[in-house]
């Protein structure tokens, strides 16, 4: 019975947040804002934190409305399928074409905010390994925000569109890296006796698993789906469906991030003869699964810890989060791009945090090595930069079409 109650709680819950999701996303999308960030806000205005606390169970009294492990997933399932849609914009080698520019502003965009973070915080006050998970925590890009605005402008395939999504592929693989070294730590005496050569392996092995999970999906997939092998209906789309869960399943277990296997698989069948059909097929569940993950990671948003000194230390996370995304991915995209617009759409398209953020925040939380109000301070500069995100985007989108109007 403890079973069943809990499958018709998630029933319960992607109902109420699909259909907040949809309502705010038409509202925004009339009111000529950013649809994600209508989905984002009505999980949060929801949420089991806000408006969802009075959604009462006439028996028991609690909250209908829990984001529990299970409601969780499907928000990573989300995660996965956008990142899968956005793989099926780029090409492989379009992908490696930009492998420079790329890799610098991925790896700027980890590197500047890391070590920025890392800095301040110490100069706060708080001891060496609270302040490399807080740094960690700022590296990561959510590029599943700046996707959602550039398909709604049509923007999915200029030069930054592919600058951004393919630096943040490097940004989030380099970020999985710092989080696996920093969590191998255990403890801040542990930081005194790390290894160069370690923590250099422990990035060259992520690396080198997404470049073998990319060059196997380049070589098998598209010999594997294809139309003469796979005649009946709905099978072309079955297989491409279980290659980028699986492939999903195959990063994660490696220790990246299950979105980069499905970003892999995505570019891996840019190219095919199935292309088109893949890409109507995702997209169509793509309209579930997308508002449904932006709902969800704003549903976990919990103001009731928030006071004086959490929204003072938020206000400095939220200022370093920002800045180092725009100086750390945005000037050096003004050189590949050799154009100021560009470049700097570069920086405020990298600068949403997301699940990996909110990944770190928790792992602190459950290890000890961050306080309660620290990993509120982190939940909130996801969700503020999630939001800044699209608006800003879409602002500087909208002075492009005015100049040519």
């Amino acid at each position: 019975m403890a079973a069943e109650a809990g499958f018709i709680e998630v029933i319960i819950a992607v109902g109420i947040l699909l259909a907040a999701a949809k309502l705010m996303g038409e509202l925004f999308s009339r009111i000529k804002l950013p649809i994600v960030l209508g989905e984002l806000l009505a999980g949060m205005i929801i949420g089991p934190f806000a408006l969802g606390a009075f959604l009462l169970h006439p028996e028991t009294g609690e909250s209908i409305l829990k984001i529990g492990p299970e409601l969780r997933t499907l928000g990573e399932i989300g995660a996965i399928v956008i990142l899968f849609m956005a793989g099926l914009e780029m090409t492989p080698k379009e992908f490696l074409r930009g492998g420079k520019a790329s890799f610098t502003v991925g790896t700027l965009g980890v590197v500047v905010p890391f070590f920025a973070g890392l800095l301040v915080f110490q100069a706060f006050g708080y001891d060496a390994l609270q302040a490399m998970m807080i740094a960690t925590a700022l590296t990561a890009t959510s590029i599943a925000i700046s996707i959602q605005v550039l398909k709604e402008f049509n923007k999915i395939k200029s030069p930054e569109a592919r600058l951004i999504i393919a630096a943040a592929v490097v940004d989030d693989i380099l970020a999985i890296a710092v989080l696996s070294v920093v969590t191998s730590l255990g403890s801040a005496e542990a930081i005194d006796s790390i290894d160069l050569l370690d923590v250099t392996f422990t990035i060259l092995k992520v690396l080198g698993f997404f470049a073998a999970i990319l060059i196997a999906a380049i070589f098998i997939l598209p010999k594997v789906i294809t139309p003469r092998i796979w005649k009946s209906t709905g099978s072309v789309e079955g297989i491409a469906t279980a290659s980028f869960f699986g492939a999903a399943a195959i990063a994660g277990t490696l220790g990246l991030s299950p979105i980069v296997g499905a970003f892999a698989v995505g570019m891996a069948l840019s190219a095919t003869k199935v292309f088109e059909k893949i890409e109507n097929f995702i997209s169509r569940i793509g309209l579930i699964f997308a508002p449904l993950f932006f709902a969800i990671i704003g549903a976990q948003v919990d103001f009731r810890t928030v006071n004086l000194d959490v929204l003072m230390l938020s206000a400095v996370v939220i200022a370093i989060a920002i800045s180092t995304k725009l100086l750390g991915c945005g000037l050096p995209s003004i050189l590949f791009l050799k154009n100021k617009t560009a470049g700097m759409r570069v920086g405020i398209g990298m600068i949403s945090r997301g699940e990996v953020g909110l990944i770190v925040a928790g792992v602190g939380l459950s290890s000890g090595v961050l306080t309660g109000d620290v990993y509120t301070t982190i939940v909130l500069m996801v969700a503020v930069t999630t939001i800044i995100t699209p608006i800003w985007l879409k602002m500087d989108y909208r002075k492009e079409v005015a100049k040519i109007e």
